[in-house]
Order: C-alpha cells, then structure tokens, then sequence
C-alpha cells in the first residue's frame, strides 16, 4: 500500500510541473513551431545530427510524420540536410544557425523567467529548500526507472 502522504505528494508534483511546464511554453517564443517541432529541434540540439529514421524512433512517431515535421522546419529554415559521412545512401539532419539561435534563445528565456520569479517570490532559505526537493524528486525517478 502506498502511503497517503506519497500520494498527495505525487499530486502536488504533477500539478506544479504542468503549471510551470506551461508557463514556461509560454514565455519561450517559439515562432509557431508546433510542440513536435519544438521537441525536434530540441533533441537535435542536445544529441546533434540524426537521420530523419533516428528521429521518428527516438520521437515514437512514423516516418511519414516526421518527414512533415522535418518539411516543415526545413521551409523555416531551423534545420538542414547533409549526406551521411558513413552512408551517402542516408541524410542526416542538423540544425542551422538560426535553429541553434531559436533553440537558445528559448532556453535562455525561459531559464530568465524562472529565476526571476524564484528571486522576486522565494527567499534564500526557500531557494535552498527547493533545490533540496528536487534533488529528492530526482532520486526517487531515478531509483523508480532502474527497477
């Protein structure tokens, strides 16, 4: 049985992190990218080149959908296409100066927001306390994946 304290906590955590998740959307100007678009250009951004496959794999979406999402970020000029050094048959996607741009920017602004709102609204001590949370948060996810 699992207590009735983790239960509320498990609540609390996922209406905060919704709360803050869209917050933070809106504060990014993500020049009407879609959410997927968003995630692409996120991902390649943090792992680097991938085939258009790669992507549709690690996004769980069929090819034929990230082909338009791709499309569609090309036309924007957020991404390009390059042959595969390894296999010149395959493209490999990667991001252009202004998705890079884009990508940083948003992240940029976002991380401003935050902490000016943990500024302006938290004290030293509340400050402390939340980074003590989240370092608890992340170890139980953490615990809980490697099971």
């Amino acid at each position: 049985m699992v207590a009735a304290s983790a239960v509320q906590a498990a609540s609390q955590v996922r209406v905060v992190i919704g709360r803050v998740t869209r917050r933070l959307r809106e504060v990014a100007d993500r020049h009407d990218l879609t959410p997927s678009q968003a995630v692409v250009i996120s991902r390649l951004d943090k792992d680097g080149p991938a085939s258009a496959s790669d992507l549709a794999t690690a996004e769980r979406v069929r090819p034929q959908s990230m082909a338009k999402i791709l499309g569609a970020l090309r036309e924007a000029d957020l991404i390009e296409r390059h042959p595969d050094p390894d296999d010149g048959r395959r493209q490999v996607v990667s991001l252009t100066t202004a998705g890079r741009h884009l990508i940083h920017g948003d992240r940029k602004a976002r991380q401003e927001w935050l902490a000016d709102a943990l500024d302006q609204h938290c004290t030293e001590a509340e400050r402390r306390t939340i980074l003590e949370a989240l370092t608890l948060l992340d170890k139980a996810i953490e615990a809980a994946t490697t099971r």
